[in-house]
């Protein structure tokens, strides 16, 4: 029986992975980033530019949304540490998508280097 991480590992030998030191120029040329994380997760911080659409959703979001189905679209995805976002590659590609890539490291990766990221504001009573 396969257990999560197998199926994470399987999903990465069928994708490409971006490494953080190209991921400023694989995002700036994508017409979508997408983080897959969970809704919390991306309230809390994501990456400028980012829309949300968790794993679970995905194939839905981009099936009933027109700015999203075309087969040609270049797409970032991310989530925490890559895992999902490997899963969310290849259920893109199996839906035919032609231009999908990872970010190797995720959103952990990319913060842990100091890269810009968007918090929400708390609101000042002072």
């Amino acid at each position: 029986m396969k257990n999560a991480m197998d199926l994470v590992t399987a999903a990465k030998t069928r994708i490409t992975e971006i490494p953080l030191s190209e991921a400023d120029a694989a995002i700036r040329q994508a017409d979508v980033l997408i983080d897959v994380r969970e809704e919390s997760e991306f309230a809390a911080g994501h990456l400028p530019g980012a829309i949300h659409a968790s794993r679970g959703m995905l194939e839905f979001r981009l099936s009933s949304t027109p700015a999203l189905t075309s087969r040609d679209l270049k797409v970032v995805l991310y989530c925490k540490t890559s895992g999902r976002a490997a899963l969310a590659a290849t259920a893109m590609q199996d839906m035919g998508y032609l231009n999908v890539q990872s970010l190797a490291g995720g959103y952990d990766a990319w913060a842990a280097a100091g890269r810009p990221v968007v918090k929400p504001e708390l609101p000042s009573f002072g």
